[in-house]
């Protein structure tokens, strides 16, 4: 049964472009993962991942990347956020209200 769905799937995998389907936006394989997050914070993703020209897939597995470094100590960093950290350190701290 299996080998059969498998042939039935082939050629519309094959065509997938044809068919409007997204692109990966990398080589590497993938594995995907359900993930439950709050509506609020999933909001603010999508938000974000638009104002970088990103899908919020990609920028999820941006963070997750970034804070997987910290695990072992080793660091990814974007430049935006060098430049952000940049800017930061060149404004005068704002008093506390």
């Amino acid at each position: 049964m299996k080998e059969a769905v498998d042939r039935n799937l082939a050629p519309v995998i094959a065509d997938g472009g044809e068919l409007g389907l997204p692109e990966p936006d990398t080589d590497v394989p993938m594995v995907s993962r359900s993930l439950r997050l709050p509506v609020e914070l999933y909001q603010r993703l999508c938000a974000a991942a638009e104002d970088r020209g990103v899908g919020v897939t990609t920028l999820m597995r941006q963070l997750i990347e970034a804070g997987a470094a910290d695990l072992d100590d080793t660091t990814v960093v974007t430049l935006a956020d060098v430049r952000r950290l940049l800017g930061s350190l060149a404004r005068p701290a704002q008093p506390a209200g």
